[in-house]
């Protein structure tokens, strides 16, 4: 690793966490225990600007400092929130890895507008669809059991709420992807890693 690319990993991992813990925190209308944050549009921007392996140690960096900080309601919350983000960003990286074959990282930027837009647009579709589908799986397991696993909650009401933490996790997935590969795709010369 460069030090450029030290430089970069050290500091979107300092905005990640800032962002999670110091950020606002708007409470989803349908589901007042579903908080909307910032905190994955600098994770999203890492994992297409700096690397794969840099965005997964910013990741899980994160949830390591939520962890101890600020888990919430589930001890292993964090944890949650790393399956999340690194499940939107295995549906993220199919459609951006097919759309940049062929640019150099400086030159993405310089790809025709309705590519960018396509691009964006699938990555975004399909990141949500990884991400509920891995989500909704996940929750349906880790929801009914006991601390500090999950909350106890009963297999029917768990049932119930997979719909609004589905509809949750896919209009984070609407706002976080579009930003970032937005953000990633501009600030992509001046990063020229690779």
């Amino acid at each position: 690793m460069n030090t450029k690319t030290l430089a970069l990993t050290i500091v979107f991992t300092a905005l990640t966490i800032a962002i999670n813990v110091a950020g606002p925190k708007i409470p989803a209308p349908f589901a007042p225990f579903l908080q909307y944050q910032l905190w994955e549009i600098p994770i999203v921007i890492a994992f297409l600007s700096i690397g794969i392996k840099e965005g997964l140690f910013i990741s899980v960096v994160n949830s390591l400092v939520l962890l101890v900080y600020d888990p919430g309601p589930v001890l292993l919350g964090p944890f949650y929130n790393l399956i999340a983000v690194l499940s939107m960003m295995v549906g993220v990286f199919i459609p951006y890895t097919l759309a940049t074959r062929g640019y150099k990282i400086e030159n993405i930027n310089k790809m025709a507008k309705q590519k960018i837009t396509l691009l964006i647009i699938s990555a975004t579709v399909l990141g949500i669809i990884v991400r509920v589908a891995v989500m909704s799986i996940t929750n349906y397991f880790a929801l009914p059991q006991s601390a500090p696993i999950g909350l106890s909650v009963p297999i029917s009401d768990t049932l119930a709420y997979l719909p609004l933490i589905a509809l949750f996790n896919s209009t984070v997935a609407v706002y976080t992807v579009p930003i970032g590969i937005g953000i990633a795709t501009a600030t992509s010369s001046r990063f020229k890693l690779k």
